[in-house]
């Protein structure tokens, strides 16, 4: 029904002066024209940029323990070389060489022992890892239905302004509510849209360092259990 009245009463006028006007509008200004929910909107793109780029940074600098690393463990374990390998582990600082320097740490013990010293070691750099990427889920939700909330303020402003006009209603007079309305659920699917895409983009490369992850930490597991 309301898609009708707008229908109606948009054929029902001139509407060449606000052809006119659209040409001559700038993203920036349509962007002010959607009103107060456009500040709230502009808040959650500035977090969802932020917390994409840092967990960018943050990942990336987790990624880089190279294939050979795990070589040079299990050469230096293998040679009794215990204070070495602990040594090599620093100097990586990543979350596959703080798991193996926990190991490292824990030979002698028993190797139940030894494997919970690591899974804790684990869970803790997943933790880190996963870092505000609920928070980026989050905006990818929210974003578009603060868009669609000002989508309803203003077609609520636009009806009141039928509601008080007298005679005909110009599209110059609907023309607030209805920037409102098109502007903010058009800005909440835009930050909706890629803050769900970069969220999917960092899942899967957090899911690529645990795997790598876990790979070296059974690799260490093995080379403990083999005859000496």
């Amino acid at each position: 029904m309301i898609l009708a009245i707008l229908a109606q009463i948009t054929t029902s006028v001139d509407t060449s002066g606000v052809s006119e006007e659209l040409k001559s509008e700038s993203v920036l200004d349509l962007l002010f024209k959607g009103g107060f929910m456009m500040i709230p909107l502009l808040i959650l793109s500035i977090a969802a940029v932020y917390i994409f780029v840092e967990r960018v940074l943050t990942i990336n600098k987790a990624s880089k323990t190279p294939e050979a690393f795990m070589g040079k463990i299990r050469s230096m374990v293998e040679k009794g070389d215990i204070s070495g390998a602990k040594v090599l582990c620093h100097e990586y600082d990543s979350p596959t060489a703080r798991m193996i320097e926990k190991g490292i740490s824990r030979i002698g013990s028993p190797l139940k022992n030894i494997e919970v010293s690591i899974e804790n070691v684990g869970k803790i750099e997943i933790f880190k890892l996963e870092k505000n990427l609920s928070l980026l889920a989050t905006i990818s939700g929210s974003a578009p239905m603060l868009g669609f909330l000002g989508t309803v303020i203003g077609m609520i402003d636009a009806f009141i302004a039928i509601a008080n006009e007298e005679g005909s209603v110009s599209p110059k007079l609907l023309s607030e509510g209805i920037y409102t309305a098109m502007v903010t659920t058009a800005a909440g699917l835009f930050v909706g849209i890629l803050a769900y895409l970069g969220y999917n983009y960092l899942v899967t490369r957090v899911q690529k360092v645990v795997h790598k992850m876990e790979y070296s930490s059974v690799d260490f597991i093995d080379l403990l259990q083999e005859p000496r």
